[in-house]
């Protein structure tokens, strides 16, 4: 059978086009991964697309992530950790002579060849994912073989002291012990696997809980005994290099790792509670910005969206509560802007993640690097593009909008419930009214809903209850809704991974006259409905007739709608 390249079934297929290719080469040339994940995270293609190209291409058959095994196969040898990483190559399963073997590069022989002249069986091959591959290793051979169970047995004399412990040497010597360091390991490489955006550890009188925040919503994981408290803090504050004799005050840190093929970096918050240190540890992939293309923009969405930060001049706001995802949609801005013509500069609190070819300052109030100072020198740098993380006072808000007004386009976000309140909220900052319709581009509300898991979605028929959310639409007659039953895949939740929703109102001629005439946001808010606004429930509820979310995510993140 002739040898087809994977880029030239996604084009036989109608998957991607030429450019989306062209494109795909050509970030693969500065980073060197392979072509199919290269597509995945720029958004020009679904994992679901890559896999059935896969399998054409190759002919063996495809293993999702919830099909690894969760032990590692019985063998008379066992592969090295670094070996299997390196070649993106997994032992699956041993049976009757036939070993069972995942790859992620079925043209490369050299894994599966080893693996057979170091196992002496036959190999069967099939096809999985690069990051599945990972995660599997790194759970099965890494610091995740390692059970809980066997790692609280190993700590024995580790955890035992009480928690008023001013032992300082004792705590740096516990926290150096191979078990409390496994522990923490494990704690940190299972978040990454269940793509885990926070660990939370929170001390209790008898427990020690550790919970995950995975799509949004916390899911408990671990009760640990009460007395490995003070080994895993201690840990944990030397990784971050936070002060460990410090309990009595908050403490912030920073920790880098790699698990799981991936380079997390990870921001750390103390808090002294009753019973000792809650830490709260915010896992962010180094290379997890997403693309433009995989936001959820609708079509009119990213053609409006992309007219608004390709202006010269001008400010564009991001609003929603806290967790709605307003930085990450700004931070796929910054990377669809050509830093090569245009200097960009960013001012955060803190920076989230690291952006090539752009100038990111990160404020410490301390030394008088707020906001407001911080984007009074920027002006002096000489940007075209500039990023403000929030705009939390009047004092930034006016450097903002007169920056917008000299010259720059300035990004940032406020925390508001919709679009047009927005300029209400700056007209409480004390902003003057011309100024906000002179400077403003537009406005984007957002909200992030859970999506629907692939793996265990099913159509059902919506209850009269279900069918009244849809009032004013048109939808069709026979309603058909979907649903995640809950699978291994989602782990039994029904969701997995999510999307967001918008309201986008573009500042038009009409909205500037009445900002200037101080006008209230329920005003400006039917004018913007008028001109095309869409607002969030009603792109939410586009969503759920797609098949995309539920009723249920949709009426959960806009009750204040």
């Amino acid at each position: 059978m002739l040898y087809q390249r994977i880029g030239e079934i996604l084009l036989k297929n109608g998957l991607i086009d030429e450019d989306g290719l062209a494109r795909g080469l050509e970030e693969q040339k500065r980073n060197k991964g392979r072509i199919g994940s290269v597509l995945i995270e720029l958004g020009l293609l679904s994992e679901d697309e890559l896999l059935k190209c896969l399998c054409e291409q190759s002919g063996f058959d495809f293993l999702r992530r919830h099909e690894y095994p969760e032990t590692r196969p019985e063998l008379d040898f066992q592969p090295a950790l670094k070996f299997l990483k390196n070649y993106k190559v997994l032992p699956i399963a041993s049976e009757n002579g036939l070993l069972k073997v995942a790859v992620a590069d079925p043209v490369d022989p050299y894994p599966v060849e080893t693996l057979r002249a170091s196992s002496g069986l036959k190999i069967e091959v099939v096809l999985g994912l690069e990051k599945d591959i990972l995660e599997a290793a790194e759970a099965l051979y890494g610091g995740g073989a390692v059970s809980m169970d066997k790692l609280i047995e190993g700590m024995g004399e580790s955890g035992s002291a009480g928690f008023e412990y001013d032992d300082v040497e004792h705590l740096k010597d516990m926290a150096h012990e191979a078990p409390v360091i496994n522990m923490v390991n494990l704690l940190l490489s299972k978040a990454v696997e269940r793509r885990a955006s926070d660990i939370h550890i929170e001390p209790f009188e008898d427990e020690l809980h550790v919970r995950y925040r995975i799509d949004g919503m916390l899911n408990h994981i671990e009760t640990l005994p009460r007395k490995l408290h003070p080994a895993i803090a201690s840990r944990i504050k030397i990784m971050s290099k936070l002060n460990i004799a410090e309990r009595r005050l908050p403490q912030d840190g920073r920790l880098k790792i790699k698990t799981a093929g991936k380079d997390m970096d990870i921001r750390v918050s103390t808090v002294p509670t009753l019973y000792g240190e809650s830490i709260v540890m915010r896992l962010l992939d180094s290379k997890g910005v997403l693309s433009i293309n995989s936001v959820g923009f609708s079509t009119r969405h990213m053609e409006l969206f992309t007219s608004m930060i390709t202006q010269p001049h001008g400010m564009f706001l991001v609003t929603g509560p806290t967790g709605s995802g307003k930085s990450t949609t700004l931070y796929t801005a910054l990377t669809s802007i050509d830093t090569v013509v245009k200097k960009v500069v960013t001012i955060e609190d803190p920076v989230e993640y690291y952006l090539k070819g752009v100038n990111q300052i990160h404020v410490k109030p301390k030394i008088g690097l707020t906001f407001a100072n911080g984007l009074r020198s920027i002006v002096r740098q000489d940007p075209d593009v500039i990023m403000v993380g929030e705009i939390r006072d009047a004092e930034t808000a006016d450097i903002a909008v007169h920056s917008a007004l000299t010259g720059h386009l300035i990004l940032s976000t406020l925390h508001t419930n919709d679009a047009p309140s927005a300029v209400t909220r700056l007209q409480d900052m004390g902003v003057e009214s011309f100024l906000i319709s002179s400077s403003l581009l537009g406005v984007l509300a957002q909200r992030l809903v859970r999506v629907i898991c692939q793996e265990c979605k099913e159509e059902y028929a919506p209850g009269a209850g279900e069918v009244q959310f849809f009032a004013g639409t048109a939808v069709p007659e026979s309603l058909k809704l979907f649903r995640g039953r809950g699978c291994n895949a989602c782990e039994n939740t029904g969701y997995r991974g999510r999307t967001g929703i918008f309201e986008l109102m573009a500042v038009s001629e009409e909205i500037k006259q009445l900002i200037a005439e101080r006008k209230g946001a329920n005003v400006i808010r039917q004018a913007a409905i008028e001109k095309g606004m869409r607002p969030l429930r009603e792109d939410g509820l586009e969503k759920v007739l797609m098949g995309i979310t539920t009723l249920e995510e949709v009426s959960r993140v806009t009750l204040d709608q």
